[in-house]
């Protein structure tokens, strides 16, 4: 392998190749010989079949609506739930996080303590491209993953009922996988700023545990804990009180990523869901219960979506801040 310059790379064939690619590649290698990502992705995986298996185990009650307008069978597959098992996309929020974590906490300090990040830096690499590779690198093998397992589940489906998937499925389905992607993005850059702010591996996998925890459990109980001592009277006020102390809940609750993520998820994979904030009786009377188009269901999270992709980016760019700022020492 020869170096020319520092952007590019020319092998024996005078294939040019750029070194951010080279390093994106061996990203992607390292993350999927990692036993830590493939437990994580077995379990994800195991959790997705009992969930299709749950959906198909209730077709056969709701076997009269096949030929109906309501009946979509393939969004029932993330939807489904029994007593004992929540839908797919709840158990998505809780435990694809730690894919993102787990790919992220020692993207940096592992290499900075093995002494391989001096080594590398030594090279003809720009420093941002290293830090960029930690990035791309984790969302296309989560996208690749995503899709995957999605598409061979429903291949599945599609033999075992015989029943095609319909257009406006497959996109919905679809917005569901590029959202879930984006949620795993968020944690991916909390992962990899723990990883350039400590040193070692262990703190910063300690403080996104931790983060995670807060986040997706106790933050939703102090909410809980607020609502129930400050709001104790809260159904005896009128409707007009009752709609703006229920908006003011639910602002508080979409400020975990969590929040954002169900809410987007669960008016995507449910075309019935009209609207994500409280109606008055005004809204709801003379309703037509019809199916929105996916448009409008795009329109509704679209303020979800937004918040998402710029919480992601606030943490890229918050990393690339502290890593190009960093001393490397060897």
């Amino acid at each position: 392998m020869e170096i020319k310059g520092s952007n590019y790379l020319q092998d024996k064939g005078n294939k040019v190749r750029s070194p951010f690619w080279v390093l994106v590649e061996k990203e992607i290698t390292a993350a999927i010989h990692s036993w830590k990502f493939i437990i994580l992705t077995t379990l994800i995986s195991l959790i997705f079949i009992a969930s299709v298996y749950v959906s198909l185990e209730s077709l056969g009650k709701i076997r009269d609506l096949v030929g109906g307008e309501k009946f979509h069978l393939y969004l029932r597959l993330f939807t489904a739930s029994e007593l004992s098992l929540p839908p797919f996309y709840i158990f998505l929020s809780f435990l694809s996080p730690l894919l993102g974590i787990t790919l992220g906490f020692d993207a940096i300090n592992s290499e900075r303590s093995g002494g391989t990040l001096i080594s590398l830096l030594s090279q003809p690499i720009y420093r941002d491209s290293v830090l960029l590779s930690k990035f791309l690198a984790p969302i296309i093998l989560i996208a690749i993953l995503f899709l995957s397992i999605t598409f061979l589940l429903i291949g599945v489906v599609i033999l075992l009922t015989g029943l095609p998937i319909s257009p406006a499925e497959f996109i919905r389905i679809f917005l569901f996988i590029f959202i879930t992607v984006l949620y795993v993005s968020f944690w991916l850059g909390f992962g990899i700023l723990s990883s350039i702010i400590f040193q070692q591996p262990s703190t910063s996998a300690l403080f996104c545990i931790g983060g995670w925890l807060f986040l997706i459990v106790f933050y939703p109980f102090f909410i809980n804990l607020f609502i129930g001592t400050f709001y104790k009277g809260l159904m005896s006020v009128n409707e007009k009180e009752f709609m703006e102390v229920t908006h003011n809940i639910l602002t508080l609750q979409r400020l975990s990523p969590s929040q954002l993520y169900n809410d987007a998820t669960t008016t995507l994979l449910t075309p019935t869901i009209r609207s994500l904030g409280p109606l008055s009786l005004e809204q709801t009377y003379g309703a037509i219960p019809s199916e929105l188009s996916i448009e409008n269901s795009v329109i509704i999270v679209f303020p979800q979506i937004t918040a998402l992709i710029a919480v992601s980016i606030s943490f890229f760019a918050f990393c690339y801040y502290k890593f190009m700022r960093q001393e490397i020492k060897g």
